[in-house]
């Protein structure tokens, strides 16, 4: 196998016009250059919503993630994936968007809601990256997520939807700003999110590890679901140890096969296989797929 220079993929992905080649550029950058981090970026990008109460009491109201935490978060997980792995124009990114859409069809969801939710996708992995990752984003990839996100917002029928990476970022802060409180139900959908990450890991460790995502919050979210800000000297060694884990990973040579999320070990509830279509929740007797017919439609 040859052996690529350390910057291989951000060369390549500065030699790409973000204008056109988003699809490519995001596929790069979360499967070759940050598969873990952009994982962790985007499961904290979907956390924050939590704090809008509007956002946690429809959660909590579908009991998805208070009641079925795995499976919600898996469907969530592969959803995306299959948008991110095969591009939004495939049968498989078709498909996904078809699932986003029935499924939030459902709810009385406001377009304000939606543009803020979609504001954390472009904006949360850009600041985790800043903050954690082996590198930072380039300005090319900062582009490109922002186009890839304003394409995916418009196939979900999102209006309004900002042009500038600037322009999501004040509108994620100003929304923050505004909407995030402390609130019952949201606090219900925190808790059963912290506990099935703590779920992962055996025994002591899931502790730990839950710990340290409280330590990984800023104080404006910590206050939204009421949590004690944690010990200034634990928070700091947490986040050193994030930068130095970045640090780390920096000298691990570049990934040649791309590293999907589908593929990661918390993804755990489709052991034999799924198919897009039957992703997510249904109202009563409405699943279009025959289930006899069920089969790996997405293999490694």
């Amino acid at each position: 196998m040859t052996r690529l220079r350390r910057d291989h993929w951000l060369r390549h992905i500065e030699h790409l016009d973000p204008e056109r080649d988003y699809e490519e550029i995001h596929r790069i950058s979360t499967a070759h250059e940050f598969p873990w981090d952009t994982v962790q970026a985007l499961s904290f990008a979907l956390y924050r919503t939590y704090a809008v109460p509007s956002v946690g009491q429809l959660l909590a109201i579908t009991g998805e993630l208070t009641k079925r935490p795995q499976k919600r978060y898996d469907d969530t997980v592969l959803i995306l994936d299959a948008v991110a792995e095969h591009g939004i124009a495939s049968q498989q990114g078709r498909e996904a968007v078809r699932r986003m859409n029935q499924m939030h069809r459902r709810y009385e969801i406001s377009n304000d809601d939606f543009r803020y939710v979609l504001a954390t996708f472009v904006v949360v992995p850009k600041r985790w990256m800043d903050a954690y990752g082996w590198r930072r984003h380039c300005p090319t990839e900062v582009r490109a997520f922002t186009n890839y996100y304003r394409s995916l917002g418009a196939h979900m029928n999102i209006q309004d939807i900002p042009e500038t990476y600037e322009e999501f970022e004040q509108l994620l802060d100003d929304y923050e700003h505004t909407h995030f409180t402390h609130d019952d139900s949201s606090v219900a959908v925190s808790d059963a999110t912290l506990s099935l990450i703590a779920s992962w890991y055996p025994g002591p460790l899931g502790r730990v590890v839950r710990a340290s995502t409280v330590c990984l919050m800023d104080d404006p979210l910590l206050k939204a679901f009421g949590y004690r800000v944690p010990n200034p000297l634990l928070r700091a060694a947490v986040r050193a140890g994030m930068r130095l884990r970045g640090r780390a990973v920096r000298l691990l040579p570049p990934r040649h096969e791309p590293f999907f999320a589908r593929r990661s070990p918390t993804v755990r509830g489709y052991k034999n296989g799924y198919r897009v279509a039957e992703l997510g929740t249904f109202a009563p007797g409405t699943c279009p797929v025959p289930h006899e017919a069920r089969s790996k439609e997405n293999t490694e």
